[in-house]
């Protein structure tokens, strides 16, 4: 059995924050606000992992509420759902990510964050992608205001569950 996974996350950019993106951090003058990190990229392959498997999504897990949550790694938050999906019985079969934002140019970084993805999810990095997109100039994210990552995954049910 395969399923797909859809996550989706849209977080404000302001000062004094730092730009990250799979825990990689990018120069930019202004970074994701979040209860986290605010790692707009890693919570969306969180969703669309936990989707996939029909475990829940990041909401459920790391409530936004929870001040145990506040200021995490969100890299961590990701190994962590990882896990749960593995002990569910799937493999990834790939992951394919776009990250939509005016500034930083996420090009020059895309190999790194990549690695950071393939090695968060233990999957080879030929089975991990992403590209980035702007906003034209328009609305908020054209503006320079907010980030928004998508990520969509396949995952393989496997003939093992390890609880």
């Amino acid at each position: 059995m395969m399923r797909i996974g859809l996550g989706c996350d849209l977080h404000r950019l302001v000062e004094g924050r730092p730009f990250i993106l799979a825990g990689v951090r990018l120069p930019s003058a202004k970074g994701e606000m979040g209860h986290s990190d605010g790692d707009v990229l890693a919570h969306a392959v969180i969703d669309a992992l936990l989707g996939a498997a029909a475990l829940g999504d990041i909401g459920e897990f790391f409530p936004p509420d929870d001040p145990e949550w506040k200021d995490a790694d969100s890299m961590k938050l990701l190994r962590q759902s990882w896990a749960k999906v593995k002990a569910a019985g799937w493999r990834l079969v790939n992951l394919d990510c776009c990250v939509i934002c005016e500034v930083p140019k996420v090009l020059p970084h895309r190999e790194v964050i990549r690695a950071s993805l393939a090695a968060a999810l233990e999957a080879d990095p030929q089975k991990v992608f992403v590209k980035a997109k702007t906003g034209e100039g328009l609305g908020p994210i054209g503006e320079g205001l907010a980030v928004e990552a998508e990520a969509v995954c396949l995952l393989e049910k496997t003939n093992q569950t390890y609880e």
